[in-house]
Order: C-alpha cells, then sequence, then structure tokens
C-alpha cells in the first residue's frame, strides 16, 4: 500500500517477529503516527484531572463510610 508504512515480518522457529528497522526510520515512523493523533486542550486536561480527583474523593469517602458501618456491625455483633 502507498503512502503507509509497514514494517516486514519474518518467520523465526514458528514465532511471528517484527524486522528490525534502523534508528532513522524507527523515529520516522514515530514521528508520523504521533503527528496523527488529537491531542487533548489545556481545558479538556483540566477538567478530566478535576473530574479524576473528585471520583477518586467520591470512592474514598464511600469506602470510608463501609468501613466505618462494617466496623460499627461487627463491634456490635462481637459484643465490643
Amino acid at each position: 500500500m502507498r503512502g503507509r508504512i509497514y514494517a516486514p515480518t519474518c518467520r523465526v522457529m514458528g514465532r511471528d517477529r517484527m524486522a528490525k528497522t534502523n534508528p532513522f526510520t524507527f523515529i520516522q515512523q514515530v514521528r508520523s503516527e504521533t503527528a496523527k493523533v488529537t491531542w487533548p486542550t489545556r481545558k479538556e486536561t483540566g477538567v478530566t484531572t478535576l473530574m479524576v480527583f473528585i471520583m477518586v474523593f467520591l470512592a474514598a469517602m464511600f469506602f470510608l463510610a463501609a468501613d466505618q458501618l462494617m466496623s460499627l456491625g461487627i463491634s456490635f455483633l462481637l459484643g465490643f
């Protein structure tokens, strides 16, 4: 196929292995693939980070409450 870079494969002892490429070709392939990536904006990254921190906090509060409730229940059952 034209326009696409594929590394040839070879068979070694019944296994598929990628053929070795030189460092210059590898860097070209990496740059080509990185150009295809749609990178998030600064705002998207900030919003996503904030959402992760909020979810971590909510999960921590949930597990704290569940732990306290189970501790209270076990203490009640064992008579402590």
